[in-house]
């Protein structure tokens, strides 16, 4: 899956944190996101959107995400 700044918002995992920004793993793609609208830490999924950190999500909302995508994957 392509990663893409104009959809809705994307999850991913925080890797680095540097005030209140961190550098966020969007499945191999890296990008700065600013984290001051959510308390966060290292390890943590985030759901992303307009380069903001707008959620900490729970394991059960990660794997929901992850079977959302692999269902659009196959789909197409």
């Amino acid at each position: 899956m392509e990663y893409d700044p104009y959809d809705i918002a994307h999850v991913g995992k925080i890797i680095e944190i540097q005030g209140e920004e961190a550098r966020v793993d969007f499945n191999g793609i890296i990008r700065n996101v600013k984290i001051s609208l959510v308390n966060a830490k290292v390890g943590d999924y985030v759901l992303v959107h307009a380069g903001y950190a707008i959620k900490v999500l729970n394991a059960e909302e990660v794997e929901e995400d992850l079977k959302n995508k692999l269902k659009s994957l196959l789909s197409d």
